[in-house]
C-alpha cells in the first residue's frame, strides 16, 4: 500500500518556511506554538527531515537582516531544545542517523538568500557555528553576491564576494542552494563548484516556462556535481493553468527531473507558502488573499498532505526503491557526505 511506503520511507523536505511563523509569535510562545501548529503536521505528513530556512521580510531589509537572522536562528534552538522529546537539530549526516533511529525529526538550518551576511562572507563562519547547513545567495532580486532569477535580464554572475561566499561554504560544509539564483549565476557556480549542489525548491522548465525553475541544462549541471534538485509545490511555478494545479503535476516534475539528472538527483521542496502565510498575516491565521492562485493548492496543503505525493509516485508506476530515493534518500545520502 502506498501510505505504507510513505511510512517506510525517509522522507525529507529540503524547504518549509515554517520557522517564519514560529518566530512571529512572541518567544515565549516559540516552543508552545511550534508542537500545537507544526509538530502535528510533520508528524501527519510523516516528515523525518526538515529544512528550515531562514527568510528575511522586506520589512528587516537591509539594516535589521542580520538581527533577524539572529533571532530566527535564536527560534530554531529555543523550539528544538523545547522539544527535544520530538525534534533534533542536526549539524551532520551522523547526527540525522542519530535523530532518525530514535524516532525524531531531524530539523536542519537554512539561510534563503543570506541578507543578513550581504558581502561580510566571514559571517558565513559564524552562521556555521550557530547551525546554519545549508544557504543561497539570492532571492528575487539583486544582492551583493548575486543577482536573483527575476533579474535574469541583467545576465550578470556570481560578483566577487559571490565567489568568495561559494568558497568558503564548500570549505565549512554549508550546501549551496540555488533556488532563486539567476540563470547567469546558476552558470557561474556550475563552472566554479566543487562539492555538490542542491537546488531546494525549483521546478523544471521544461514543464513551465517560469524564471524560477530550471532548464534541463542546469538540472543536468546539478546532477553533474552529485548534487539533488528538489521539486517545489508553488502551483504558479508547476503550471500557468489553475486548474492543472494537483499532485499528479508534482510528479510530472519529479518525472521529467528524473528522465534528466537521473533518479539519485530528484527530492522534494515544498514550500507551502500559504500555510506560512495564514500564520503570519495580521490578524494571525486570518486567510491571505484567496483571489491570489499562485499559492492556492488545498489538495496538497501543508506537511500533513505529503503521503499523496507517494500515492501518486505509485500510480505512475516508479519502483519502490526509486520512489525511496525520491522521497528523502537522495537528500539523506547527499547530507550524509557533504554536510558539515
Amino acid at each position: 500500500m502506498p501510505h505504507d511506503l510513505h511510512r517506510r520511507a525517509v522522507v525529507a523536505d529540503a524547504h518549509n518556511d515554517l520557522l517564519m511563523a514560529v518566530a512571529a509569535r512572541p518567544p515565549k510562545r516559540w516552543a508552545s506554538f511550534f508542537r500545537e501548529r507544526w509538530l502535528p503536521q510533520l508528524r501527519q505528513g510523516g516528515i523525518d527531515i526538515q529544512v528550515l530556512p531562514v527568510f528575511i521580510d522586506d520589512q528587516y531589509r537591509p539594516e535589521g537582516a542580520l538581527r533577524q537572522t539572529l533571532r530566527m536562528i535564536e527560534c530554531a534552538h529555543v523550539l528544538t531544545e523545547a522539544n527535544s522529546d520530538q525534534v533534533a537539530l542536526c549539524l551532520t549526516g551522523s547526527d540525522i542517523d542519530a535523530t532518525l533511529a530514535e524516532g525524531r525529526i531531524a530539523l536542519v538550518l537554512a539561510l534563503e538568500s543570506a541578507p543578513g551576511v550581504d558581502a561580510s562572507v566571514e559571517l558565513f563562519s559564524t552562521l556555521f557555528r550557530l547551525g546554519v547547513r545549508v544557504a543561497s545567495i539570492a532571492h528575487w532580486g539583486r544582492t551583493p553576491l548575486a543577482d536573483g532569477s527575476r533579474e535574469d535580464a541583467t545576465g550578470s554572475r556570481l560578483t566577487a564576494p559571490g565567489i568568495q561566499a561559494l568558497r568558503e561554504m564548500e570549505r565549512l560544509g554549508i550546501l549551496f542552494d540555488i533556488s532563486h539564483l539567476g540563470a547567469s549565476g546558476v552558470a557561474h557556480v556550475l563552472e566554479l563548484a566543487t562539492r555538490p549542489l542542491i537546488a531546494t525548491h525549483s521546478c523544471a522548465r521544461a514543464l513551465r516556462d517560469h524564471h524560477r525553475n530550471l532548464t534541463d541544462e542546469q538540472i543536468r549541471g546539478v546532477a553533474a556535481t552529485g548534487g539533488v534538485v528538489c521539486v517545489n509545490f508553488v502551483p504558479d511555478f508547476l503550471t500557468d493553468d489553475q486548474a492543472k494545479v494537483s499532485v499528479d503535476r508534482v510528479v510530472d516534475h519529479i518525472v521529467h527531473i528524473a528522465s534528466v539528472a537521473g533518479i539519485d538527483h530528484v527530492g522534494l521542496g515544498s514550500d507551502f507558502v500559504r500555510e506560512v502565510m495564514v500564520d503570519v498575516t495580521p490578524p494571525c491565521c486570518e486567510s491571505p488573499d484567496d483571489e491570489d492562485p499562485m499559492f492556492d493548492f488545498p489538495e496538497l496543503a501543508g506537511p500533513a498532505g505529503m503521503p499523496l505525493v507517494t500515492d501518486a509516485l505509485v500510480r505512475r508506476g516508479l519502483a519502490e526503491d526509486d520512489i525511496r530515493k525520491i522521497l528523502g534518500g537522495n537528500i539523506r545520502r547527499l547530507m550524509s557526505a557533504h554536510m558539515g
